[in-house]
């Protein structure tokens, strides 16, 4: 019976705290190689600040996943290269990581993946015999503690072992690699799991010498004659990023598995680079890239093979990392400088609650969807009290007083706010019901701030660190979290009740 409730508390406990996101999504690698590293409170709070709400680690840092803890953010951690020979050769070693690395953080910290090692078959193809090893013992630990239901496991893979990419129907995998691949793909799709997939358009455009067309890698608008389309198929491809994706998907169909899902754990654009050799390398690319990768991904696009089928995206990467070796560019591909100061202007107007590093004024403060309408009528009073936000135009009769909503009146209200106090760090959270986005909420008559550059608040705006009504935002936010335990524990217990 004791055992029966423990898993039926970690059954609860999982579905709380851990919600699974099958759809669309922007995620961001987070690397370390700098001169000096953000502590991982900082890194958290500049995750939220942007909504980032997926991120990779590349190897699990208690630290950094103790700061990710009750945040909701959906984490990959990562066992490194160098640790596969003992995990490889050991199903103890395997357990062991998973108790130290997973077990102890899960649920608290909402590990959602494995990635073990990274692009081990390209980069270090000696330790290859022990990848699959590591990936069964480390699904075998997962599924001793009960957790393979929320955790999967896989390998980020180099774009580098599909040879012959292009047309992408006529793709395969290095057929050398095929003892390995063959064996990892059964393993995907019996547990789940996605092949993992780095993939570079600047790489690629850099190496074709002038056949890859520059506006081809940056997913800019090509004329239909200008197109790159598969003879086998016809299907029309507008970009190197849809190219490399149905190339993986024919390359697997090749091996006689459809079932298995494309990941990308790595894409970008570098920002900087040697002038002489790397003349690409810029902000505005990078800017155009990353804009309109994130678009791309979030409207569900899909690509020419899959249309409408999400492919999850983790862009490389949220910091600059100045210690990396190699080319200038190699150390210029974060969104992020390693003081949080965005490294150039992302444009992403219409493309939700993501990344709202688009200092162009087109980012707006609204409700976060779903937020408990309790906490978002209190955020509300505040604003249009305290806050001093002018809410006369959510009177009856007033342009913004339908739809009469909380929900609505609140996105008026917090959007007011955050652009009457400059849109300072922090000025969007109100105790976490609101949140920062680039789509324009006004409609009709009801013009939001940002959108004419008013913003409406009465007498002189206040600090940005009191819009949340709280005496300090984390505090809100473990308190919250704690009412969500509280809920579980007593559905727990009710049950126990029940059992007896």
């Amino acid at each position: 019976m004791k055992k029966l409730l423990f898993v039926f508390f970690l059954f609860l406990l999982g579905v709380a705290a851990v919600h699974g996101e099958d759809g669309a999504y922007i995620g961001v690698n987070i690397g370390t190689a700098m001169s000096s590293v953000p502590a991982p409170t900082q890194i958290t709070t500049l995750l939220r600040s942007q909504n980032i709400r997926h991120v990779r680690l590349y190897d699990a840092d208690p630290a950094m996943l103790a700061a990710l803890a009750n945040t909701g953010i959906r984490v990959i951690v990562s066992v490194p290269n160098e640790q596969l020979l003992a995990i490889g050769n050991s199903n103890a070693t395997a357990a062991n990581w998973v108790a130290r690395n997973v077990a102890a953080h899960f649920p608290a910290v909402n590990i959602t993946a494995i990635a073990v090692g990274s692009e081990v078959l390209s980069a270090q193809p000696n330790a290859a015999p022990l990848l699959m090893p590591a990936m069964r013992y480390l699904q075998n630990a997962l599924v001793a503690a009960a957790l393979d239901r929320y955790i999967k496991i896989s390998t980020p893979h180099s774009s580098s072992i599909i040879l012959d990419s292009f047309p992408p129907s006529q793709a395969f995998f290095n057929r050398s690699l095929d003892n390995v691949l063959v064996p990892m793909l059964k393993f995907l799709q019996s547990t789940g799991s996605p092949l993992m997939l780095n993939v570079y358009p600047y790489y690629d455009y850099m190496r074709s010498n002038g056949v890859i067309p520059l506006d081809y890698a940056l997913f800019r608008p090509l004329p239909p004659n200008k197109e790159a389309v598969d003879a086998n198929t016809l299907l029309h491809y507008t970009n190197v990023f849809d190219a490399v994706v149905d190339a993986a998907y024919f390359a697997m169909l090749y091996l006689n598995v459809t079932n298995v899902p494309v990941m990308v754990t790595e894409t970008g654009w570098p920002h900087k680079g040697d002038p002489s050799s790397e003349p690409d390398a810029t902000p505005d690319n990078a800017d155009t890239y990353n804009s309109n990768l994130i678009r791309h991904v979030m409207n569900s696009t899909g690509t020419p093979k899959h249309p409408g089928v999400a492919v999850p995206t983790y862009i490389y990467e949220l910091y600059d990392e100045d210690t990396r070796p190699g080319s200038t560019s190699e150390k210029y591909w974060g969104l992020f400088d390693m003081n949080g100061i965005p490294a150039y202007t992302l444009h992403l107007t219409g493309s939700g609650v993501l990344l709202a590093n688009d200092t162009t004024n087109q980012t707006y403060c609204v409700a976060r969807e779903g937020a408990d309408p309790k906490m978002l009528q209190a955020a509300l009073d505040w604003a249009c009290g305290p806050g001093k936000v002018d809410c006369s135009a959510l009177t009856q009769g007033q342009p913004c007083y339908e739809p009469d909503t909380v929900e609505a009146h609140a996105t008026y209200a917090f959007n007011a706010y955050y652009h009457g106090t400059g849109m300072g760090s922090g000025t969007c959270y109100f105790s976490g019901v609101a949140v920062i986005t680039t789509t324009d909420p006004s409609h009709g008559s009801c013009v939001y701030a940002g959108k004419n550059g008013s913003a409406l608040l009465n007498g002189t705006s206040l600090a940005p660190s009191s819009n949340s009504t709280e005496g300090g935002s984390g505090a809100h936010r473990a308190i919250g979290d704690v009412s969500a335990l509280t809920r579980v524990v007593s559905a727990v217990l009710l049950l126990s009740v029940l059992l007896l």
